[in-house]
């Protein structure tokens, strides 16, 4: 039986309720499901297949640097995750602790990994040297848990959550921070030409970075709801955990050093605000690029016309490459169909019956704008692959626009109000302060600063929105998740 369109399609429209929309196109377009453990989701295969396509292209750039994989243990010893203090201040709060074997009570807690640095740096300790054991660079594809939360959000914000988590060692400073570049020009690619995500690059403030880290760097992004969200980040260590952890190594000299360590993490939160960024009322939109279904083909009318399913299946066998689905499903109409494979973000439905057999044609649809175009089946080649780079361009397109739209300055904090206020990202000269960030964050209700720039307007003259004294930096202030 035929179900009801309004029953399976969503019921809210993006601008008017960004929140049901989103949980609705989780939902709806199978990609995650709720559990009996709150703020904890199932990725179904959707999802999942997007985030292998993900893990397979950073692993890929990764190998190239000479990164290798490992694997920890998801348990760290209370005793271990306490010897970097700053590093336990900023996660204590979010750790979820193992105190019992069946019942028997462990005579040490033991913290569900919340981020990996303490239980892998007793190892680097061991296995660090000498400079010849120098670059040690490691990565490992893993989910960790942080319990702290009120709101969970899937795929933004949940407990438990798969990235990866490169931990690299050097001999020298510069060498480490070398490497960021390289990282964070990795991921952006990874965001803009797979994921059609644009972003602004940029250092967080000291009282934003990651716990332990003397410097942050992240790919902040931007939503149609008006909310900034970070996305992959950068985190330069200098020499905390090394001292922490005690791991140091001989130079060509003898001469005896802490190594410089850096972390680094892409996370599966960049589906969620790829899902965000691109769909629409109707359901999902993929960028053709990270969909793993990049067509469906739907013949009709072939229950009494042999020669439509004949055609149809040679097309699924032309483009076998782009892993098309043929939906040849008699139980459900043609309409259903279309609504169904729109709710699920297929990037191009090919449609297929009789008449169009006649004129030797196909009539193709796009998801992205659901623009709907009569092809010749001989020209049918050219086209999917055309079609499938300008849905990937439009998509990054509307998504820059989006950002650009988003970007404002103000240089006293009643502009600033106002444009925050208007939703915006404002771009404010402001002391390096964590006092002044806090009277930031009460003054505005919630904003709160996102990064610095790399490339800085100058400071010269300008006066702390906030403090009024010479400000340090020019750094983007909104809403965010």
């Amino acid at each position: 039986m035929q179900k009801n369109k309004s029953q399976e399609g969503l019921t809210v429209k993006k601008e008017e309720n960004f929140s049901e929309w989103y949980t609705q196109l989780i939902t709806k377009a199978e990609l995650a499901d709720y559990t009996s453990v709150s703020g904890c989701i199932v990725f179904r295969p959707t999802s999942w297949q997007i985030w292998e396509k993900i893990r397979d292209e950073v692993d890929k750039r990764l190998k190239k640097m000479g990164v290798k994989n490992v694997y920890f243990p998801l348990f760290i010893p209370e005793s271990l995750l306490k010897k970097e203090q700053e590093h336990v201040k900023g996660f204590a709060p979010e750790v979820a602790w193992v105190t019992h074997a069946g019942n028997t009570k462990l005579q040490e807690r033991l913290a569900v990994r919340p981020t990996s640095e303490a239980i892998m740096y007793e190892s680097y300790s061991k296995w660090i040297r000498s400079w010849r054991d120098l670059p040690l660079k490691y990565n490992q594809w893993s989910n960790v848990v942080r319990w702290e939360f009120n709101n969970p959000i899937p795929f933004f914000r949940t407990r438990e959550f798969i990235f990866n988590e490169g931990h690299t060692a050097f001999a020298t400073k510069k060498e480490a921070e070398e490497e960021a570049d390289k990282i964070i020009g990795m991921y952006k690619e990874i965001l803009e030409n797979y994921m059609a995500i644009p972003g602004i690059i940029g250092k967080k403030t000291d009282k934003e970075k990651f716990a332990g880290a003397e410097y942050t760097m992240t790919i902040e992004n931007y939503l149609p709801n008006k909310k900034a969200i970070q996305g992959p980040d950068f985190h330069h260590d200098g020499q905390n955990f090394a001292k922490a952890y005690d791991i140091k190594f001989k130079d060509k000299n003898g001469k005896e050093d802490y190594v410089w360590q850096n972390t680094w993490a892409i996370s599966t939160r960049m589906l969620g605000v790829m899902f965000a960024l691109h769909s629409d009322d109707n359901g999902l939109v993929l960028p053709p690029k990270i969909a793993y279904n990049k067509i469906v083909i739907i013949p009709i009318g072939f229950e009494k016309d042999e020669k439509v399913m004949k055609k149809a299946k040679e097309i699924e066998k032309q483009f076998s490459k782009y892993e098309p689905i043929l939906d040849d499903r008699l139980e459900v109409t043609p309409g259903y169909k279309f609504h169904e494979w729109e709710l699920k973000g297929i990037p191009l439905r090919i449609e297929i019956g009789p008449k169009d057999l006649e004129k030797n044609q196909v009539t193709i649809i796009s998801r992205d704008n659901l623009n709907k175009q009569e092809v010749k089946i001989k020209y049918l080649d050219k086209f999917v692959e055309k079609e499938l780079d300008n849905i990937q361009e439009r998509l990054l397109n509307n998504a820059n626009k989006l950002l650009q739209s988003a970007l404002d300055k103000a240089e006293n904090l009643k502009d600033a109000l106002k444009k925050i206020k208007d939703q915006k990202l404002v771009l404010v000269p402001l002391k390096n302060s964590e006092k002044v960030e806090d009277i930031l964050k009460e003054k505005t209700n919630g904003a709160k600063t996102l990064n610095i720039p790399l490339t800085q307007p100058s400071i010269k003259g300008k006066k702390c929105i906030i403090s009024g004294e010479q400000a340090d930096y020019w750094v983007y202030v909104g809403k965010s998740y």
